[in-house]
């Protein structure tokens, strides 16, 4: 990380919190390799609060300077027109994320807005906050393609893609994930949009256990497939996600669609091509969705992939 590049991050984050949607959204993504000395820098707006996340431990002076322009932006025009509350500071490589409130009263359960939904927030507690803001046009798309269908929502954590799905106007979901916890958080993000609940099923199983349950409320006009890269003891990429293609002609019903996604820099879009190929051959690649734009990585096949097949 390269002190004299900080400049370029605040110009940065102020232009786009100046443009930025009354919705959460991310305002700088160092990860993507695109801003030289800035590659474990990240910043997210989440309607009043500032989260700035550091990959890496930096030298005294680059965490001075940081801590410094950051208050110094809560001075700004910009900031006062987005009514701007809140600016934390989070230390990603260190074990629990360990944060810092450099301005404000920080809120850790905040409720956010994206596309028109809401999201209960769970900020501090784990490396993830319970929304991964790469997947906005994916839960976009579900939503659009979502009208009267059965959805499977494999590896659902905090069921993003299904509110998305019950907003399209889909008959029914069944998220099924290990995380019990995680499934509550969904249920309670359902009741938060004012969403039916009976039309929400939450399966806290391993999916390769309970295949027959999961078959069992099909076939699914839609399946979803957003899996971590690595779970210790339950999920590895390379060795397991071919165990769920070859399930999927059983599953889905004649023209059903599937949103095949993988956020491991390790492989490539070949990954989900060819291994629905050879695991299932009927399903053809349609196309692979956009990543939102303030994702920008200097290589496309390292960042999200989600990947439309359909028979």
């Amino acid at each position: 990380m390269q002190i004299n590049q900080l400049a370029t991050f605040f110009d940065h984050v102020e232009a786009q919190l100046n443009v930025a949607p009354d919705e959460v959204r991310r305002l700088f993504h160092g990860r993507g390799q695109c801003w030289q000395g800035l590659e474990q820098l990240t910043c997210d707006w989440l309607q009043g609060q500032l989260i700035v996340n550091l990959f890496k431990p930096v030298d005294d002076s680059f965490l001075e300077q940081l801590k410094q322009r950051l208050v110094q932006l809560s001075q700004t025009q910009t900031w006062q027109e987005k009514q701007g509350r809140t600016i934390l500071l989070q230390h990603r490589y260190s074990d629990g994320a360990p944060s810092e409130v450099l301005l404000g009263d920080f809120d850790s359960r905040p409720v956010v807005v994206e596309s028109g939904l809401k999201y209960q927030l769970d900020i501090g507690r784990n490396q993830n906050f319970g929304l991964f803001l790469d997947m906005r046009l994916g839960r976009d798309w579900v939503k659009a393609h979502a009208k009267h269908a059965n959805v499977l929502n494999l590896f659902a954590y905090t069921c993003g893609f299904s509110l998305a799905a019950i907003a399209g106007g889909a008959d029914q979901v069944v998220n099924v994930d290990m995380a019990r916890s995680s499934l509550n958080k969904g249920r309670d993000n359902h009741k938060l949009n004012d969403h039916n609940i009976n039309q929400v099923r939450f399966l806290g199983h391993d999916i390769f256990k309970s295949w027959g349950k999961i078959k069992k409320a099909g076939p699914y006009d839609m399946i979803i497939i957003d899996p971590p890269s690595f779970q210790k003891g339950s999920f590895a990429l390379t060795k397991d996600y071919q165990k769920i293609l070859r399930r999927l002609p059983d599953l889905l019903t004649e023209s059903g669609q599937v949103l095949a996604c993988v956020n491991s820099p390790a492989v490539d879009c070949s990954f989900l091509i060819d291994g629905m190929q050879q695991e299932a051959p009927e399903l053809k690649f349609i196309e692979r969705l956009d990543n939102p734009p303030e994702f920008a990585d200097i290589n496309e096949q390292a960042s999200l992939k989600c990947l439309v097949f359909s028979e």
